[in-house]
């Protein structure tokens, strides 16, 4: 133990059923750094196979390495000939949230077995037990889900592919979880600043006043594009995160990956560049997510609330590196998804000809939508959308045909249609922005826009 040249590596074996500290002993030597190596890649959960894959050399008994569920590195006292590389994660969160011990909640350790250890009722949901009852439904409900729903991490991982691990995946309650959670953990209040592209999503500077951080912003083209030139101009060494909507909202334009590519790549900017791709199943561009192994400064939002139709439940992603990823793990509320919720994504995920048929439905309605709105005289131009929505410029009175349709459903029952005025935002004069909604729908709002119009 004395020798100069042994590491000790003392490691966190965590199971099901168990926890035991086992200590490894390596020379410092070619077994050294490969060990060392493969702790530096697998902070974080991990399986078994995969770590015995890339550490050899470590026993312990059979009946827990059966159960081995993944390690935290709680120690590693390096040789100086291999230091350990740390990730962007660790040059850019604040220093109180790289010191955090996270919660650690009664989940973390045991989801099997007689659980009496987290004041759950025992007796089941206050619900029908009869299985023919509507209302039953089979779900253990009265335990607490899993913390970090590695299920649906792994199932969402196979389905967007591009090499993406459930160490990747941070899974919140929408894609507005993970857009304050990346504030809360990089940025410091009143001294550190997010950029956002003007028109965009407004939730980025709402969630900056919260968080008390500033915003820079630097428009959008008129036709929508990004100005990179301006944008990496702009960055200080407190900007620590470039926020890009792509599709747009409300713009309802995908920006290229070439154009992200030059934003992750460029030496001037050192913070994250955080891509919402909330509507992404309706581009042909194709995602970021492609770029997270290239680039561990980028980070992808997703979200089940727009392609899968699935706003209710309020499930979105976050796709990283593994050290982004965790250290939004650890600041999360522990049982931040309900297990209702992930069910429901589940079955989503694997109904995926259900989401081909009605993206390739709401495409064609789109189409429908365009042209039908081209032939109205007080339009004068539909934006290009790789999204489910369009957004179109009238000749005036946008903001008044806006306000007449949707009180047309309060005096005259089933007449209404709501649509959202976008005249406020740049580059957005006398915009209104319309979803693209069911064939009768469509119809509808196509009959009463020109009658809202006349009356305006």
């Amino acid at each position: 133990m004395a020798h100069p040249d042994w590491i000790v590596l003392p490691l966190l074996w965590m199971t099901r059923t168990c926890i035991e500290t086992c200590v490894i002993m390596v020379g410092a030597s070619e077994r050294h750094r490969r060990i060392g190596d493969a702790i530096t890649d697998f902070v974080g959960w991990k399986q078994e196979r995969r770590i015995r894959e890339r550490v050899s050399g470590v026993s312990s008994d059979p009946h827990t390495t059966s159960r081995l569920r993944a390690f935290t590195v709680l120690v590693v006292m390096a040789s100086p000939e291999k230091k350990r590389k740390l990730g962007i994660a660790h040059t850019l969160a604040r220093p109180n949230i790289l010191a955090l011990e996270p919660y650690r909640c009664a989940r973390d350790d045991y989801s099997e077995g007689i659980l009496l250890d987290a004041n759950e009722n025992a007796l089941g949901p206050t619900m029908p037990k009869k299985a023919g009852d509507e209302n039953h439904n089979p779900l253990t409900l009265e335990r607490y889900p899993s913390p970090y729903q590695i299920p649906l991490k792994e199932a969402y991982a196979a389905y967007r592919g591009h090499g993406l691990r459930p160490e990747n995946i941070f899974v919140g309650v929408g894609s507005d979880e993970a857009i304050d959670l990346l504030m809360r953990i990089f940025c410091t209040p009143t001294t550190d600043a997010i950029m956002t592209t003007p028109p965009t999503y407004g939730m980025y500077k709402v969630c900056a006043a919260i968080n008390d951080v500033q915003v820079m912003t630097v428009p959008l083209t008129p036709s929508f594009d990004l100005r990179i030139p301006e944008m990496l101009a702009a960055v200080t060494p407190n900007t620590k995160l470039m926020f890009v909507c792509t599709p747009g909202n409300p713009t309802a334009k995908a920006i290229p990956l070439k154009d992200i590519e030059a934003l992750a790549s460029s030496p001037e900017y050192k913070g994250l560049v955080v891509v919402d791709e909330a509507y992404v199943d309706f581009s042909p561009l194709g995602s970021a997510a492609g770029l997270i192994e290239k680039y561990p400064n980028v980070v992808v939002l997703q979200t089940l609330s727009k392609a899968f139709g699935l706003a209710g439940i309020r499930l979105g992603f976050a796709l990283g590196s593994d050290d982004v990823i965790q250290l939004m793990n650890n600041v999360k509320a522990p049982y931040n998804v309900n297990s209702l919720t992930s069910n429901v994504a589940l079955n989503a995920l694997n109904s995926i000809p259900v989401l081909d048929a009605n993206v390739k439905e709401l495409m064609e309605q789109r189409e429908f939508v365009r042209e039908k709105l081209n032939e109205l005289d007080f339009v004068i131009k539909v934006f290009p959308s790789h999204s489910n929505f369009l957004l179109f410029q009238m000749t005036d009175k946008a903001k008044l045909s806006y306000t007449l349709m949707p009180s047309v459903s309060i005096s005259m029952a089933n007449r209404g249609v709501v649509t959202r005025f976008r005249g406020n935002e740049m580059h957005c004069n006398e915009c209104i922005r319309v979803t693209i909604g069911s064939k009768e729908e469509n119809a509808k709002f196509l009959e009463e826009l020109p009658k809202a119009y006349k009356d305006s």
